[in-house]
């Protein structure tokens, strides 16, 4: 498997799919995933002619199990290190929940200063900043991202199940059709991770301020998140994205969940296609 390593001696696993010659598309997933969540994307965009990079964030899927580095600038410098290795120009950028705030980081700090990047994707992600503070009055309480602890801490696997399966692809809403593959698919992924990255991953995605890191990309980014999103509120997250970056389309999506680039792939994909090329 190929792996890249960083600095501080984690490795990296990414894939690389398609011909090398053409344009980059490189995803980014979510918490606790792992870039397996994308297949939906990689096959879709493989097929359209697009060259296919994802990676494990540290701690997550076949990532290294290290016990240090979980938070934004750790994982926008594993971006930079697989970006690199495989010397990728004009790179679209595709992040979903945290990491859409990865993209946000590694786009400001590393990949518009280098000119590596031609646009990016934000889907369902927590910035500008998730949890609620005196400056960002609507967000999440504390308290929430502390019970994601205790519940992590107690019973992982249990508390896995419990998100799978509820909020984040919205099968806790009426009349939705469950899919226990999907959830099953879910679960696997997060249990192959790393207890420890996952813990110390929720500060990350939750308590991480990106306000200037919007501010300071100028490329073309489209924000796109669903309005019944039950684990980012899309008020707090899309609507001020949209608001924060020089150049931004944004998209919000009647009654689509968090997890809206699995379930709802049919309609997802094409508009991430029409953004690319237009």
């Amino acid at each position: 498997m190929p792996f890249v390593t960083t600095d501080d001696g984690t490795e990296i696993y990414y894939k690389d799919l398609g011909d090398p010659a053409a344009q980059p598309i490189m995803f980014h997933h979510g918490w606790p995933l792992s870039s397996d969540d994308w297949d939906a994307q990689v096959l879709f965009f493989l097929s359209k002619g697009y060259r296919v990079v994802a990676s494990d964030r540290r701690g997550h899927g076949r990532s290294s199990e290290i016990g240090s580095g979980h938070d934004m600038d750790h994982y926008a410098s594993d971006v930079s290190a697989v970006v690199e290795h495989l010397d990728l120009r004009k790179v679209v950028h595709i992040g979903h929940s945290t990491g859409g705030g990865q993209v946000a980081r590694y786009v400001a700090k590393y990949g518009e200063p280098q000119g590596r990047v031609a646009k990016a994707v934000l889907v369902s992600s927590v910035p500008p900043l998730m949890v609620q503070t005196d400056a960002n009055p609507e967000g999440t309480p504390i308290s929430v991202f502390d019970g994601f602890r205790s519940a992590l801490a107690a019973n992982r696997a249990e508390f896995f199940q419990a998100v799978a399966s509820g909020p984040f692809y919205g099968f806790n809403r009426d009349g939705v059709t469950v899919s226990q593959p999907v959830i099953d698919n879910w679960w696997r992924q997060g249990m192959t991770g790393s207890a420890v990255a996952h813990y110390e991953g929720i500060k990350a995605f939750s308590e991480t301020d990106q306000t200037e890191d919007l501010k300071a990309i100028s490329v073309p980014v489209l924000c796109m998140q669903g309005d019944d999103d039950q684990v980012v509120p899309y008020k707090d997250a899309v609507i001020k994205q949209a608001e924060l970056l020089s150049n931004a389309t944004l998209k919000v999506y009647e009654g689509f969940p968090h997890g809206m680039l699995t379930t709802h792939a049919d309609i997802i994909n094409p508009d991430l296609l029409a953004f690319i090329e237009q």
